[in-house]
């Protein structure tokens, strides 16, 4: 799979199985979403995680699936940005 490929498929992965909608992401304000991303694509010192840690899920022996989940992240945070746009 190419890149895209597999932030695609961990965005849906993201909503049909760990049940982050739209709805859901609409709730969070100050970038956390973002900054989740960037917890997963840093190397694995300095992460800080802006959610209940309930919700962090690294693969330390997996950086390409790390970076899908990143990529995944921006990827909702981009829609959630958009959406708020359109609704002001």
């Amino acid at each position: 799979m190419t890149g895209i490929e597999l932030i695609a498929a961990e965005r849906k992965r993201q909503i049909e199985e760990e049940g982050f909608t739209a709805e859901r992401d609409d709730r969070w304000r100050k970038s956390e979403l973002a900054v989740a991303a960037v917890c997963y694509a840093r190397p694995s010192l300095a992460r800080f995680w802006p959610f209940d840690r309930s919700y962090w899920k690294p693969a330390p022996d997996d950086r390409i699936r790390e970076l899908g989940k990143a990529g995944a992240l921006i990827a909702a945070e981009i829609d959630r940005l958009q959406r708020r746009k359109e609704n002001n």
